[in-house]
């Protein structure tokens, strides 16, 4: 664990998609099955970092209000359009999030930037996401495992690049990740036998 970072550096076993591919939903929905603790009574909580304020940078708000506006509730969700978690306030989340759960599971979710052949492209991956990278900000790491989104290119005026961000997007984005962790959540609670069949079929080919 590296100085002041809640969460352990793991080697990343990660999986890399685009928004376009013709069955994302179900494969970022299978990673993140994957990716779920085994002791089911381990509380889990999604933590979706971001700001209303930068149409780039919304990416993890609106993830956290399209998974409410779904009614879920099988995971916590902190990081809304309504109340953000951004860079003000993310270390004091974190700290009552550890405070409040009992050895808590956390799923980061942020916006990042990229090359531009990398945009439109998502990861899910064990390890933290560190927030603040892309505009030079020192941020606390967050997440066990974390979910992000390349949503505009890096390399020159990054702040005005996630301001001048096209929303549909990060629409389309929010909406597939949001739609990918639900069905992640429904099979975490039944865990079908026929989800546990393929994704060891897929250890096996790897």
């Amino acid at each position: 664990m590296d100085s002041g970072q809640l969460f352990p550096q793991k080697k990343n076993n990660s999986f890399r998609v685009h928004m376009k591919h013709p069955i994302v939903i179900s494969d970022m929905a299978k990673q993140i099955y994957s990716l779920l603790p085994n002791n089911r009574e381990q509380p889990i909580v999604i933590v979706c970092i971001g700001t209303d304020r930068s149409t780039g940078d919304s990416l993890g708000p609106l993830v956290g209000s399209k998974l409410l506006e779904r009614g879920f509730n099988q995971f916590s969700v902190f990081g809304t359009l309504h109340e953000p978690v951004h860079a003000k306030n993310l270390e004091e989340t974190i700290a009552m999030i550890q405070s409040n759960y009992d050895n808590p599971f956390i799923i980061g979710i942020d916006a990042c930037l990229g090359r531009a052949s990398s945009v439109g492209y998502m990861t899910v991956a064990e390890g933290p996401v560190r927030p603040g990278t892309a505009v030079k900000k020192q941020l606390p790491s967050v997440g066990n495992i974390h979910i992000t989104g390349i949503v505009n290119v890096n390399g020159f005026m990054e702040m005005m690049v996630l301001q001048n961000t096209r929303l549909s997007i990060v629409m389309e984005m929010a909406d597939i990740i949001s739609r990918a962790i639900s069905r992640s959540a429904r099979w975490y609670e039944t865990n079908p036998g026929w989800l546990r069949s393929a994704l060891n079929k897929e250890s096996l080919l790897d």
